[in-house]
């Protein structure tokens, strides 16, 4: 980006100076790129998310956007030389300082567009890295956003070190311009990303450790999975009475939130997680990154896939969704439960239908988070999934098992207990994971 530093100070209409910083002057494209099949999305609909993803950047004024089609990708400048001066009039016209291209833009793209345009660019990797290393809070969230920052960085240093032309490895008469300095900082990079594997260690061990904490007085997990501001944190919100960030933005959630909370109605204790919203393309370092942070939904009871039914591609969404759970190996035998949400956005004859085809869906709820309606409908399926693979067992138990003993009536799950010459025996009501649990104890 352009530091505030470089930007021209202009007169107010009174002749005065504002001598606030103010925002960067950004534009978007999105290029559209033909491919046999078909477009797996609408174009408007794209561009229009790539303008959420910049207005999700603070510090940036997205002044418009453009979809522009291309029939193939040129490899020097990605655009074709009549596109490359159209877009500069524009540009110009709109004093704007940067450019967000909705796709990947390679180092060579990217410096001879900045050449022609005299502007910064970003694709949409870069936006998103920016958006996360803004939104990191925990510890883990900041090191694994330097992480990805970094990987990404490493594959771009042929623009970084343009200016060192006349450095050449060896005598000079082998290896490309600035070959030596590229080695350098790649091998810095490099450093670097060991010490922050090692700093990210200490903290997936301190994660691991709290995960065994709990699992001594073990509570089922819900996880809640989805697209980028399908409502997830105000759904969270609403259930837990916490006050996690919750607005119409992109990536307003990136660390996760976990709370252990009692479902109203009388319903089970468990720990609710709140995660990062996917999205279409995300980036491979990101994904690897936030692998970790993502554990949670790996060892859920329950996996609540929330969608904004609302949105005119919401399947489009869904299928993002299920493609990075697989990515994530996600064990397909975790029962899951798909939320419809935001249906008070919808006109009322379509909610109406709506809701009448979730409750013929299995394992479906329509809900808004917002008003709370359906609400009370998916706790009551929540509770029916965590109990409905609860089976009764007699257990006995020695004397000198007391520690067993002590954890079945933490857990409540003790229906009948009587006491023998050798030990208790006990008739139990438990799930599959708690019988697990059970066996695990010394």
């Amino acid at each position: 980006m352009i530091d505030d530093d470089e930007f021209e100070l202009r007169p107010d209409a009174d002749g005065s100076y504002d001598t606030r910083t103010r925002d960067t002057r950004a534009w978007v494209i999105h290029p559209d790129i033909w491919k046999s099949g078909g477009h797996a999305r609408r174009p408007e609909l794209a561009l229009e998310e790539a303008v959420a993803l910049g207005h999700a950047l603070p510090g940036l004024e997205v002044l418009g956007g453009t979809v522009v089609r291309l029939p193939k990708v040129h490899p020097g400048k990605l655009f074709g030389k009549g596109k490359i001066a159209e877009l500069k009039a524009e540009f110009a016209a709109n004093d704007i300082e940067l450019v967000l291209i909705d796709g990947p833009v390679s180092p060579v793209q990217q410096r001879n567009l900045e050449k022609e345009w005299g502007v910064k660019i970003l694709d949409r990797t870069g936006l998103i890295l920016e958006i996360f290393s803004d939104r990191a809070a925990t510890r883990e969230g900041v090191l694994q956003v330097e992480m990805a920052a970094l990987s990404y960085q490493r594959t771009r240093l042929v623009r970084a070190w343009t200016h060192l032309e006349r450095q050449r490895g060896g005598l000079g008469f082998v290896g490309g311009p600035g070959e030596t300095q590229i080695e350098a900082d790649r091998r810095a990079i490099d450093t670097q990303l060991v010490r922050l594997r090692r700093q990210l260690d200490k903290v997936a061990k301190t994660r691991t450790l709290h995960r065994a904490a709990r699992a001594k007085v073990p509570f089922p997990i819900v996880a809640l999975v989805g697209y980028t501001n399908a409502g997830k944190s105000t759904l969270f919100n609403h259930l837990t009475g916490a006050d996690v960030m919750a607005k119409d933005m992109l990536f307003a959630t990136l660390d996760p939130t976990m709370r252990r909370v009692a479902l109203p109605g009388g319903g089970p204790e468990v720990i609710l997680s709140d995660t990062v919203g996917f999205i279409s393309d995300l980036p491979t370092e990101l994904v690897a990154a936030f692998r970790a942070t993502l554990e949670e939904v790996l060892s859920a009871d329950v996996i609540c896939h929330v969608r904004d039914i609302s949105h005119p591609e919401t399947e489009a969404q869904k299928a993002d969704v299920e493609a990075i759970l697989e990515s994530l190996k996600v064990d397909k035998d975790v029962p899951r439960l798909e939320i419809w949400n935001k249906i008070d956005l919808m006109p009322e004859d379509e909610r109406a239908a709506l809701v009448t085809r979730a409750e013929r869906t299995e394992n479906v709820e329509a809900i808004s988070a917002v008003t709370g309606a359906g609400v009370e409908g998916l706790i009551a399926r929540l509770g029916e999934m965590l109990s409905g693979d609860a089976r009764l067992e007699v257990v006995d138990l020695p004397f000198a098992a007391g520690a067993k003993r002590a954890w079945l009536h933490r857990q409540g799950v003790i229906e009948e207990e009587s006491q023998g010459e050798e030990g208790y025996r006990l008739t139990v009501r438990w799930t599959a994971r708690q019988r697990a649990e059970f066996d695990a104890l010394r």
